[in-house]
């Protein structure tokens, strides 16, 4: 595969706030949120995790940001996905559905967990 899992599962986080600012900028709390829907609340990002998470992607130049204001009228970090953000979320999201079909192949494969 090239990358180990242990990479691969790290990367997780940066991977979904990616996918999250795929659509257009976002601030923190609506990519938390954005995240916790698409997943039927399965998947719950913590500030303490997401804030992180989103500096290391600014750091690595996948994340560009900018002060504005929420829908509720209050100062808020807006972020957008960079033209190199949009690269790795390819070429990350292509590793992980290869990855997650062969945990699925594993998992269906006899014999029966049922």
């Amino acid at each position: 595969m090239g990358r180990n899992t242990g990479d691969l599962l790290q990367g997780t986080l940066g991977l979904l706030i990616l996918k999250a600012l795929a659509g257009g900028e976002r601030h923190g709390y609506d990519i938390a949120r954005w995240i916790e829907g698409v997943t039927g609340g399965v998947l719950e990002i913590e500030e303490g995790s997401l804030y992180p998470a989103l500096r290391r992607l600014e750091d690595r130049a996948f994340v560009e940001s900018r002060w504005g204001l929420s829908e509720n009228n209050r100062r808020a970090k807006y972020y957008g996905i960079s033209p190199a953000g949009r690269e790795h979320l390819l070429a990350d999201a292509s590793l992980w559905l290869r990855f997650a079909r062969a945990v699925m192949s594993v998992l269906e494969a006899e014999p029966s967990m049922v």
